[in-house]
């Protein structure tokens, strides 16, 4: 990594992303203007004026581009596109311009580590081993297995269970999915994939989009030759792998090269997803200035705070977020607040900036996990002191919509048919097979 001057001090450098309040919207469900049951960018419109009364200067769109909705959207079919659910790219058009009219900024979502099975892209590469868009995704042959029966490339487990690999009865060879089967990851080592996405970035900030909240983005870069990964569940054929495609070994230089060709030459606010690590020095070089990469990461230590771990033996800095399950562990506040002050002070003067979170699209109310929502009462003493501690932390602050109102959890009455989480309905099924 480049050095920083010696003896610069960010800590009083200013900038408008620095002192943003975003908020995010998921759009399935935030206002329906037409009635079909669904969230959409005309009931955004009609809602701009709440989210302006709040004080967001910034909207983060989740995913609206065409998609077949596998995995709520962050499976793409189409990067230029709205999905006919939410309306069309007049409507976005209509939405910006109301936006900026009122002062606030509007980015989108880029998902760009996968796309969908039904994007183009996939579709060529999938056609035929010759295809030109076949090194676009990741392909490999089988193994076999003492018996001769066929494997996996690597014993990786996807992070919505089973194994990370998908075979292809036309093409006999496996396509990696880090996530859903529907989620064929892209081959960043592909120049050509970078270009297209360097493309597709450009199409959305010359349209008028004034940057993005990135998926996902510390995983773009895998290991070579991905290796099998480390027996962390021994009863199990599949295995937790994030150690070879968190933080890879080109990732900073990817981030660099999309700095270089696209960021650079706009004026944006970038945040990245960065899962799987809690190691303040690997997640730091994304943001400081120097590096010339983003303005800031949202870190999951704080969100995984309450999640059962499988090895109480583990230091902190060792501990993989794909080993944390969603069984529900008590905590205790000095390691809440050890965690906050840790993420509050790191590397101040150097430059690094905090995207400061309790909740979004991924998590549980952060009243019902923090808090307590047993009577109104408590509810709402519980959403006011989580707002304050929220508030006053160092950093850009995003809030999920909803989050303003102290909103809880769904009822537990609810059956599992209202879940639309891939990730809640796989484990669902996987602790009822075992009853």
């Amino acid at each position: 990594m480049p050095e920083s001057p010696s003896g610069e001090d960010h800590t009083e450098n200013r900038a408008w992303w620095k002192e943003s309040i975003v908020y995010q919207i998921y759009p399935t469900s935030f206002y329906d203007s037409n009635g079909d049951g669904v969230g959409d960018l005309n009931g955004i419109l009609a809602k701009l004026d709440h989210i302006k009364d709040l004080g967001a200067t910034v909207i983060w769109l989740s995913p609206i581009y065409k998609s077949p909705l596998a995995d709520m959207g962050y499976d793409i079919a189409d990067y230029r596109d709205i999905d006919p659910r939410y309306g069309t790219l007049e409507d976005w058009d209509k939405l910006l311009k109301a936006t900026h009219e009122k002062g606030i900024k509007l980015i989108m979502d880029l998902v760009v580590n996968h796309t969908s099975d039904e994007h183009e892209w996939f579709i060529e590469s999938r056609a035929s081993r010759e295809n030109p868009k076949r090194d676009w995704y990741i392909w490999r042959p089988a193994r076999y297995d003492a018996d001769g029966n066929r494997q996996p490339p690597n014993n990786w487990r996807s992070n919505f269970e089973g194994s990370a690999w998908e075979w292809d009865e036309k093409t006999e060879q496996y396509y990696l999915h880090l996530w859903h089967e529907k989620q064929p990851d892209l081959n960043w080592e592909n120049p050509d994939v970078r270009d297209a996405v360097w493309d597709v970035m450009k199409f959305w900030l010359d349209r008028g989009s004034d940057g993005f909240r990135m998926d996902v983005i510390n995983c773009i870069s895998k290991t070579p030759g991905l290796p099998d990964a480390p027996i962390v569940f021994p009863k199990e054929e599949y295995q937790p792998g994030s150690i070879y495609y968190a933080n890879g070994p080109r990732v900073h230089e990817f981030l660099r090269e999309m700095n270089e060709k696209v960021l650079s030459k706009y004026t944006t606010i970038t945040v990245g997803e960065t899962p799987f690590t809690y190691d303040t020095e690997k997640l730091v070089e994304y943001v400081l200035p120097h590096n010339h990469e983003l303005h800031m990461v949202f870190p999951f230590e704080l969100m995984e705070v309450d999640g059962e771990k499988p090895d109480p033996t583990l230091k902190p800095g060792e501990v993989q977020a794909d080993q944390v399950s969603l069984v529900h562990r008590d905590w205790k506040l000095p390691e809440f607040k050890c965690i906050v002050q840790k993420w509050q002070l790191l590397k101040m003067k150097k430059g690094y900036w905090n995207a400061t979170y309790i909740e979004n699209h991924d998590q549980a109310r952060s009243v019902t996990r923090f808090g307590n929502d047993s009577t109104d009462e408590l509810r709402l003493a519980s959403a006011k002191l989580l707002a304050l501690f929220h508030a006053t932390q160092r950093g850009t602050l995003y809030v999920f919509q909803g989050q303003e109102l102290g909103l809880k959890n769904a009822p537990r009455t609810w059956g599992i048919e209202e879940y639309l989480d891939v990730a809640t309905r796989n484990f669902w099924d996987k602790q009822v097979s075992v009853l």
